[in-house]
């Protein structure tokens, strides 16, 4: 029933200004990259995936990226770190960056936006919310 349930919500999510948007999520978790995967996709998201911040980097060669999704904690590069980067890069300064993470700390928060994040969400997520940040920064 849940899946039923989650699948309508999505149906019922979907926007035509979805279609064709590309968002890198980028999270060393196997089971969140493959959640969020399933809700970015089925609300009508082109989607990228990277396994940490290093592994994300690649993405930023030129290639069209309406936003970034990253987690905090991860190997290699974090995701401060890697929104640090990003934020070099004049291609993409200026992308929406939402920070996907454990951490409700307020200097945690406040130090993802002072390395550029638009803003963040705590997991676990609820699928709506998720999509409701999206929609919201992505305008």
């Amino acid at each position: 029933m849940k899946i039923q349930a989650l699948a309508q919500l999505l149906e019922n999510y979907k926007f035509k200004n979805t279609m064709g948007k590309t968002i890198l999520i980028v999270d060393d978790s196997e089971s969140i990259r493959e959640v969020v995967s399933f809700t970015l996709e089925n609300a009508g998201y082109e989607v990228i995936v990277g396994i940490d911040g290093q592994d994300a980097l690649k993405y930023f060669d030129g290639r069209h990226i309406d936003l970034l999704l990253t987690d905090l904690h991860m190997p290699n590069m974090n995701g401060i770190e890697l929104i640090r980067e990003v934020r070099k890069l004049d291609a993409y300064a200026r992308i929406p960056i939402l920070f996907l993470t454990t951490e409700s700390q307020r200097d945690k928060k406040m130090e993802a936006k002072e390395a550029g994040a638009t803003g963040w969400i705590i997991k676990p997520f609820v699928p709506a919310k998720l999509l409701a940040a999206i929609n919201k920064v992505m305008r």
